[in-house]
């Protein structure tokens, strides 16, 4: 089957040799020698405490399904801006970026600087993103993504000349840069030459509908959005700017990624990075992640490992080799509970939006008890915030509401209204129903699930059940944007190390991914059409004022903003926290140097391992030979 699906795959390839092959289009004959830019990024190790490396070797890690490939592109970092390890953005893909007051960003591009097929890298390339792929309706039925706008409107797109752009808006833009450096690159730019070749508006429309039928896409549109794959790592031929580039797709038991010969940042020795010639992907069940990395069959290990993998991770270190480093994780809980405000049963949307009830429910965990069942006592109890790490960060907005006061939360439902209990002591609604929660879940995590028990029998003490609803997480998610969830059991905030010049969001009920207020979200990311307008004067406050943020470039404005977002969150509940703060295991071969020993985990800001720049890691000379002696195949 796998060997039908190759083949498969190949003819409709060679389907398109002919329009890679347009005479008008065409690479230049000679391809530039192998090279950083005339003006490169020169990293300074030493200020992060690394050593200039030896370039060579390769890395081999695990991915569960062939679509997480793509997160090469969060843990490689490689952006227009980005977060050093000091959450300072830097330019890193440009030149220079310079700022009026959040409102005109003119950016400079790197002298010399080449996609990986040795095509430059200029202007011309954001330009095609921009007039080519975001405002074109075919392509992009939503328009620009929504961080180009401000109040409804778009910036002026200026080439000023081939090494320059500008993007203007009438009012600041504060999060334009930060989207930049976001985990997931937006891509703001495109390899226009080789896209080029799949747009109407430079290619014959006969040979690109025949393009689209032979590979069984419904129009041009199509088959542009199939080639355009600089998130997924879906296409080969695709040019790239990252450090490295993949050379085969799926199906296949194994993927590679080659360096990029001219890729843009330098050691202070002047040695192009990346130092690692070759990162390999392995495919294999996550549920044997932890075995694999004991068995040292893995290089380099962290997504996909959990605190439960450490004891197992820990008996093969001697034996295999490796060093089982643990990185505190930065986010805001690891369990969650998301009480939905816009659920569509009436009896439990009134209940879910009485903030006593909220505080009920929070007062009735046992948080030190989960504590020590879960994080083996090391995490930290109370609410979902932002952590300590964060500059951002008062002790009030972890601990308010988030005590262990059974009494006081049995008292708060009486008052509630859910005074009258059923034989077996369990609380009633008002139309009679048991006060049973359910509780639905992705199902994915084991520390969820447990968690949850855990909950349940803390909950029972105060007259309340709960039943735990796990599904596949895309399930999970159709059924919350429709209003079908009481209630949700996921990891807590995403950016909790936050400085003020991040977007805060993630705290407003402005995305309807965020399982509080799904139809709140929704109504505002579709102007009004669609879900319901926020009703509730504190979570409005929230709208209001990540709307204040959004409109100003005062840092010390945004830092205050921040504070009364956060301290709202605390006081009314919205998300029930309960301990923060797992390890999580960073699987490393001995000789693999750079990597940290200590650093912090999060997927934004830090980009998983992004942040630390895996770019700069490098085998020490006698293990990069014992690298280069396995079986390329295995």
């Amino acid at each position: 089957m796998r060997c039908g699906r190759a083949r498969i795959w190949r003819a409709r390839r060679a389907a398109l040799a002919f329009l890679l092959a347009l005479p008008a289009l065409a690479h230049a004959a000679e391809t530039p020698a192998p090279g950083p830019p005339a003006e490169p990024l020169v990293v300074d190790l030493a200020a992060e405490g690394r050593q200039v490396g030896k370039p060579g070797g390769e890395i081999v890690t695990l991915v569960a399904k062939p679509r997480d490939i793509r997160y090469i592109s969060t843990y490689a970092y490689t952006r227009l801006v980005g977060y050093d390890t000091r959450l300072a953005l830097k330019p890193d893909l440009l030149l220079r970026v310079e700022n009026e007051d959040d409102r005109v960003y003119t950016f400079t591009l790197r002298a010399g600087h080449r996609w990986s097929d040795g095509h430059p890298f200029t202007a011309e390339d954001f330009r095609y993103w921009w007039e080519d792929i975001a405002l074109n309706k075919e392509l992009s039925p939503s328009g620009p993504p929504e961080f180009m706008m401000v109040e409804g409107r778009l910036p002026r797109f200026e080439v000023l000349d081939p090494q320059h752009v500008r993007f203007t808006w009438e009012r600041p833009n504060p999060r334009f840069l930060p989207e930049l450096a976001s985990p997931r690159d937006p891509f703001i730019y495109r390899p226009a030459h080789y896209l080029k070749r799949f747009h109407p508006r430079y290619a014959p429309k006969t040979d690109l509908d025949a393009a689209a039928k032979a590979q069984k896409v419904k129009n041009w549109a199509a088959l542009h959005n199939r080639l355009d794959a600089m998130f997924e790592q879906t296409n080969p031929d695709l040019p790239t700017l990252q450090p490295w580039r993949v050379t085969n797709t799926a199906p296949a038991a194994r993927f590679v990624f080659v360096r990029n010969p001219h890729y843009h940042r330098v050691d202070p020795q002047g040695q192009q990075l990346p130092y690692i010639d070759r990162v390999l992907m392995d495919t294999a069940a996550a549920s044997l992640f932890a075995a694999k990395a004991n068995a040292g069959e893995t290089d380099l290990l962290f997504r996909g490992l959990t605190m439960e993998d450490i004891p197992i991770l820990r008996e093969g270190e001697r034996a295999k080799g490796y060093r089982t480093r643990l990185w505190p994780t930065a986010r805001g809980s690891e369990i969650a509970l998301y009480p939905n405000l816009t659920t569509t049963d009436p009896v439990w949307r009134a209940l879910n939006r009485d903030p006593r009830y909220r505080r009920a429910l929070s007062l009735a965990i046992d948080r030190r008890t989960l504590n020590n069942a879960l994080l083996f006592g090391l995490g930290t109890e109370g609410n979902d915030t932002v952590v300590e790490s964060s500059p951002l960060f008062r002790p009030e907005y972890r601990t308010l509401n988030a005590g262990y006061d059974p009494d006081e939360a049995s008292r708060l439902l009486d008052a509630v209204g859910l005074a009258q209990r059923n034989g077996a002591g369990i609380r009633l609604l008002p139309d009679g129903r048991e006060l049973e929660i359910v509780v639905e879940t992705d199902g994915e995590s084991n520390l969820l699930t447990d968690g949850l028990t855990l909950i349940a029998e803390f909950w029972r003490e105060v007259g309340v059940k709960l039943f735990v609803k796990p599904q596949d997480r895309t399930v999970l998610r159709n059924r919350s944007y429709a209003g079908l969830t009481v209630m949700v059991a996921a990891q807590g905030l995403d950016l909790a190390m936050p400085t003020a010049e991040m977007p805060p969001d993630e705290l407003a009920p402005v995305h309807q991914d965020t399982y509080a207020w799904p139809k709140w979200g929704q109504y505002v990311e579709t102007k009004g059409k669609e879900g319901e307008a926020c009703d509730i004067p504190a979570a409005r406050a929230l709208i209001d004022l990540n709307a204040r943020w959004m409109a100003t470039a005062d840092t010390a404005e945004q830092a205050r903003i921040w504070g009364e977002m956060l301290l709202n969150r605390a006081e009314h509940q919205w998300v029930i926290g309960t301990v923060a703060g797992a390890l999580q295991p960073i699987v490393g071969k001995a000789g693999l140097t750079n990597l940290p020993d200590k650093a912090i985990y999060s997927w934004k800001p830090t980009a998983m391992i992004g942040i630390y720049r895996i770019d700069q890691f490098f085998w020490t000379p006698e293990r990069k030979r014992e690298a280069a002696t396995r079986d390329p195949l295995r």
